[in-house]
């Protein structure tokens, strides 16, 4: 893997291979960027991933297109699309230092995370890169930008949000499970990105309580779905751990996450209790605000 170019207060990618040899948990990358300071966390990512796994990146670039206001002040809208052919070129001078070969696809909208999952949709990506430009705070809309928040919601494939300063994940792969026919699926995807980076992997499942009952639920529930993953995916380097957590979900999740030194979160878009009208469920959005890391969410 080629490095990334460096940037000030980013992580400088080194060159690395796949010690576990097996294939790359994705095949159809997309990174969806505005190439503004918030996104350069999701680009080095997305372009450092691309070099590792040897794949090409699509990228989507959306263009906020209002038809009044173009043709009240078409040198406005001409010097916004030279502004972003600009971006385009300095995107492409980066993958090719990275060795990694680019599709761009600009796309003009009222909407920029319509733009986002229609490209997703058109395709086939199976994961999309994006950024994070939550902070903390107390409701969990202020965790997760609103765009982000619909991308999230609405996108039809597996979803990576990387806060700064970015880069890939180089120590421990954390996966939190719940009860639903869903946690099985969240372990086996975390199994695969842990096995082609050759990191070790822990399994957690969050019980509402200290109870013995509850405990020993949760403990099934972990167990269940990291026997799931290792008979899917065998070329992790040991056998995951298998952890329970207690209370708020997100809280257990972030809190094992740090016990852990895991650098990359991996859980559903929604737990079981989450409402099924929520865009993004609240357990995912307060995890995405508040772990500090990246957060891949998987999609059923």
């Amino acid at each position: 893997m080629a490095g990334t170019e460096a940037v000030p207060g980013q992580t400088t990618l080194e060159p690395a291979v796949n010690p576990s040899h097996s294939s790359p948990p994705f095949q159809h990358l997309l990174l969806a960027t505005e190439r503004s300071e918030h996104d350069v966390p999701a680009e080095i990512t997305a372009l450092a991933m691309a070099a590792r796994c040897g794949l090409p990146l699509r990228v989507v670039l959306p263009l906020r297109s209002n038809p009044e206001y173009e043709i009240a002040a078409p040198e406005l809208a001409l010097r916004a699309e030279r502004e972003m052919a600009a971006r385009v070129a300095q995107l492409r001078e980066q993958a090719t230092r990275a060795g990694v070969t680019l599709e761009v696809s600009v796309r003009r909208g009222e909407e920029p995370w319509r733009e986002i999952v229609a490209d997703a949709q058109a395709s086939a990506a199976d994961l999309l890169v994006t950024r994070h430009r939550g902070k903390q705070g107390i409701l969990a809309r202020l965790l997760v930008g609103e765009m982000v928040s619909k991308v999230a919601g609405h996108a039809p494939c597996s979803m990576l949000m990387v806060p700064p300063p970015g880069g890939l994940w180089s120590h421990h792969v954390l996966a939190a499970v719940d009860a639903s026919a869903h946690g099985p699926v969240v372990a086996r995807q975390a199994a695969a990105v842990a096995a082609t980076c050759g990191l070790p992997l822990t399994v957690l499942s969050v019980a509402p309580d200290g109870s013995a009952p509850a405990q020993a639920a949760a403990l099934a529930v972990a167990q269940r779905a990291a026997d799931a993953a290792m008979q899917a995916v065998p070329g992790l380097p040991a056998p995951p751990q298998v952890r329970t957590g207690q209370g708020r979900a997100y809280e257990a999740i972030v809190a094992a996450a740090d016990a852990a030194g895991a650098d990359l979160i991996v859980l559903g878009r929604r737990g079981e209790t989450e409402l099924a009208d929520l865009l993004l469920g609240s357990t995912a959005q307060r995890v995405v605000g508040l772990a500090g890391r990246a957060v891949m969410l998987v999609r059923a």
